[in-house]
């Protein structure tokens, strides 16, 4: 069974729109003042932009001009063959920041998505005023290597998604919901683990969903996965906060935040307790109360 996009244009207290951007056509929802400070939103896989409902209303609400993302690939935004690399995905975020008429924006990532907000100071200084991480170590790997950070419950995922075509049939059959399930402590309704699969249905969104970690793990003995590395490597001047579950099924804990407090020179560090790998679901007043904090240091 399939879908069209429109299946992933919830209601809601937000509105509906797309722009244009490296070449690719993004949709966006967005609530608050099209005037005030700009907050951009990163979902990670496997899911879309829906899964910061709860920031975007309370953000807008706050007086920022909020806008929840479909990465390049998923949701309703454009699902090209290519461009699943890092460096392409901070153009795309870079783009969509210049489209909404803005100079900079804050940058706020979860998962996947805080890979590519890690990545924006380096790759796209000009349009990155602070950056906030969820569930995401720093990409640079200097003090913790990727096979260090991962659990062995989210390394059998990892290479599940090596395989071809294997993966892309299980998330078109419920493999999205069962994986926000098992990285998350709090429970989650069957309403909403059927939401993240219903958007796995539309044409091409499983296969480009998967694509950028797919680049993560074949990139690293590339040339091109070193060059990466090489640059995010380098001090980050702007305010900086990461934030992690305490109980995250995939993502170890301990030592998480080092690469980001080596090289961040404006960096905080905030642990939740009692959730897992989806703070901003699972936590979401924390989560917002946290975002606030930082916002209101700008």
């Amino acid at each position: 069974m399939t879908a069209d996009f429109s299946t992933v244009l919830i209601d809601g207290p937000w509105r509906h729109g797309f722009v244009s951007a490296n070449g690719t056509r993004f949709h966006v929802a967005e609530a608050g003042p099209e005037d005030g400070p700009l907050v951009v939103l990163l979902h990670s896989f496997p899911q879309f932009w829906w899964t910061w409902r709860h920031q975007l209303e309370a953000l807008g609400a706050a007086g920022y001009r909020a806008v929840a993302l479909d990465l390049r690939g998923t949701g309703a935004s454009d699902k090209p063959p290519l461009g699943y690399d890092v460096l392409t995905r901070t153009r795309d975020v870079a783009g969509v920041v210049r489209s909404l008429g803005a100079s900079s924006a804050t940058i706020v990532g979860h998962g996947l998505g805080a890979h590519v907000a890690w990545s924006m100071p380096s790759l796209q200084p000009a349009v990155t005023e602070s950056v906030v991480a969820l569930a995401c170590p720093h990409p640079a790997r200097m003090h913790r290597r990727l096979r260090a950070v991962l659990t062995p419950h989210v390394a059998r995922y990892l290479a599940l998604v090596q395989l071809p075509s294997v993966p892309e049939r299980q998330l078109r059959d419920g493999l999205a919901g069962r994986i926000v399930a098992d990285g998350s402590v709090v429970a989650r309704s069957s309403d909403e683990l059927a939401t993240y699969d219903s958007a796995m249905q539309v044409p091409f969104a499983a296969h480009n969903a998967l694509e950028p970690l797919r680049w993560i793990v074949r990139s690293a003995p590339r040339i091109d996965g070193r060059r990466f590395l090489s640059v995010v490597r380098r001090p980050i001047a702007v305010p900086t906060m990461l934030v992690h579950g305490a109980q995250d099924p995939f993502l170890r804990a301990d030592g998480i935040e080092l690469d980001a407090a080596a090289l961040c020179r404006d960096f905080r560090f905030e642990m939740i307790d009692g959730v897992g790998h989806f703070p901003h679901e699972e936590a979401p007043e924390r989560v917002t109360a946290l975002l606030l904090e930082h916002l209101g240091r700008l």
